[in-house]
């Protein structure tokens, strides 16, 4: 799937209400480049791409969010509006198989539930774009986690930090669980969420500590699509061009998030300090 720069440029020139060349001098492109892209009968160059897209954001055309909006008015009854962040691109068709098995919830296809969360998840890499995903859930069966002791211990197995725990009766009871489903809803677990739950896996806090201190640092919630009958309930919309002004607009959101959530954190185990129970008592 290719990025549908005609309808992009065509829209963007509307919204700012300006001719082709008026847009082409304050790009410093030559009008006939522009005129070739709208009418599609060229494929746009990188730089075009940069140019186009990094001046709409600047000048506050937030053209993916207005997008969001829109196919979110145009769902079918039923469906979902879901969104992935590439690092690069979809290769070929959708896959459960593609990812890496040391992820939250191990292989699948992973998925947001918004512009917002998807695109700050890969703003930090240079070739990365976004694609807006139909789902329709139907007959498909689905497994949903909250933010509780076991989608703790479940992250921690998957993301291989259980040791010896791994093979205790209750962790294998979890992951059976986690797999008898088609697709999966739960909580987000960042790098910096994840060493919360670490903590809690080498007995540093507690399992009430922990969950305070992830509740402090909410993402949102993730679709993750373990089975290949599931991914065929998912229709690739649209693919949409990340400049570097937008990129580094959600990377710095996501480091003011940070910081803020880290003195959450604080706070969070200070207050539930002494309360809940530690990996050992749990798994003993």
């Amino acid at each position: 799937m290719e990025y549908d720069f005609s309808s992009d440029l065509k829209a963007i020139r509307a919204i700012l209400g300006v001719t082709q060349s008026e847009l082409a001098s304050r790009i410093g492109v030559q009008q006939i480049t522009l005129s070739r892209n709208e009418t599609g009968t060229t494929t746009p160059s990188a730089r075009i791409l940069e140019e186009v897209y990094g001046y709409a954001f600047a000048n506050n055309i937030k053209l993916g969010k207005l997008k969001e909006m829109l196919w979110r008015e145009n769902m079918k009854t039923g469906h979902r509006l879901l969104f992935h962040g590439a690092k690069n691109a979809i290769e070929g068709e959708i896959s459960v198989t593609r990812s890496r098995t040391n992820n939250d919830f191990g292989q699948g296809f992973y998925t947001g539930e918004s512009y917002d969360q998807a695109i700050s998840f890969v703003s930090g890499f240079e070739r990365s774009s976004l694609y807006f995903i139909d789902f329709d859930p139907s007959r498909l069966t689905c497994k949903e986690y909250k933010v509780d002791q076991d989608w703790m211990l479940t992250i921690a197995y998957y993301r291989g930090t259980l040791g010896a725990y791994s093979e205790h009766p209750l962790i294998r009871k979890l992951i059976s669980q986690s797999r008898a489903c088609d697709y999966i809803v739960a909580p987000i677990a960042d790098n910096r969420m994840f060493r919360i739950i670490d903590s809690f896996i080498s007995g540093e806090i507690t399992d009430e500590q922990c969950k305070h201190c992830l509740a402090a640092t909410n993402l949102g919630s993730q679709y993750i699509f373990i089975r290949e009958k599931a991914v065929r309930n998912l229709t690739l919309l649209e693919k949409t061009y990340i400049s570097a002004s937008e990129r580094n607009h959600y990377l710095h959101l996501r480091a003011d998030d940070a910081r803020l959530g880290d003195d959450k954190v604080k706070l969070a185990k200070i207050q539930y300090r002494g309360k809940g129970h530690y990996i050992d008592e749990i798994l003993k």
